[in-house]
């Protein structure tokens, strides 16, 4: 029987767009305000993606800086896997597209798809083809354009989400000694797909001039419904990473960016405090899929992760789905 191979991540990176929308902007076209956006979720501006500007292209930028952080070369990926809800087109996946601009002419490439968890989704699959012995050199990417499925006059949705792309290069731990993977957990509750969805698009609602018409192809979300699964889950799957460890080694978690509230309620079931929580929900919203990849090469690059500390990734989102990460920087 083979052995396991242990996992590392050998470098991370991240791309935002340069168009920055602050709460005020928000009220020229809805009833809200800086001071009521601010305290229900902590966000104080977002980036939307520009005229012509793809989930792809924030992809590649964002490979890119993680390829260069990793010292890997695009033709030594053996597979290029993104996490996404709104890809370029409906088909062929964004995985692909990114493949072949990238120049990684010996990549395997396909697309997950699991809204908020889908880089966790795509770094765990990334881990595994790795452990197996089935790959060498991997890049996991999340990335989303959800300014282009808003209803901008829903103020439930239009002030939450964010569009950019991180992404993390994953290689055998022996190969680069950074950011082991030790645990790995993802989890699904397909009962609740109605909390956070769109209608529109898919095979059941076929986009009609009708469809259109009615807004079903705009994102949709509960609020209430939506925050008590997050704080539960959050905490919850923190707990489940640590299982085991002591506290005191856990220097950073890095959530999945929804809300500050959601941060507060989870770390208080905890009894945490909020310092071992790095959060940038301020700048740049939620970004579903690339919320937890954006923030931990930010991380990363500031300095936060303490070597042979331990760091958590926790996401959270439609589907609805979950995921946890536990690693050793």
């Amino acid at each position: 029987m083979t052995s396991r191979v242990r996992v590392g991540i050998a470098g991370t990176g991240s791309q935002l767009p340069d168009r920055v929308l602050q709460n005020r902007d928000f009220e020229k076209w809805i009833d809200t305000s800086d001071e009521w956006i601010v305290q229900r979720t902590g966000i104080r501006e977002r980036r939307w993606v520009a005229e012509g500007e793809k989930t792809s292209d924030m992809c590649l930028s964002a490979a890119r800086r993680a390829l260069d952080a990793s010292g890997v070369k695009p033709e030594e990926l053996d597979l290029v896997i993104v996490g996404t809800l709104t890809p370029d087109f409906l088909l062929p996946a964004c995985a692909c597209l990114v493949q072949d601009r990238l120049g990684a002419k010996n990549a395997g490439a396909f697309d997950v798809s699991a809204a908020c968890t889908g880089f966790l989704t795509a770094l765990h699959t990334a881990e595994a083809f790795i452990a197996s012995g089935r790959a060498k050199r991997v890049l996991a990417i999340g990335a989303e354009s959800l300014s282009r499925f808003l209803d901008i006059k829903d103020r439930s949705s239009c002030i939450i989400f964010g569009d950019g792309a991180g992404a993390a290069v994953l290689m055998p731990w022996e190969d680069c000694r950074q950011g082991e993977i030790l645990r790995t957990k993802l989890g699904a509750d397909g009962s609740g797909y109605s909390f956070i969805h769109m209608k529109g698009g898919g095979s059941v609602t076929p986009p009609t001039q009708e469809s259109v018409a009615r807004g079903d192809h705009f994102i949709r979300l509960q609020g209430r419904e939506t925050f008590r699964f997050a704080v539960n889950k959050m905490a919850e799957m923190i707990e489940l990473m640590v299982q085991g460890q002591d506290p005191a080694d856990v220097s950073l978690i890095v959530p999945h960016q929804v809300n500050q509230r959601i941060f507060e309620a989870a770390m208080e079931r905890l009894g945490w405090g909020m310092e071992k929580l790095f959060i940038n929900i301020d700048k740049y919203g939620n970004t579903s899929a690339a919320s937890v990849p954006i923030a931990l090469d930010e991380a990363v690059r500031a300095g936060r992760l303490s070597k042979e500390k331990l760091a958590v990734l926790v996401a959270f989102g439609a589907g609805l789905t979950w995921g946890g990460t536990l690693l050793r920087w």
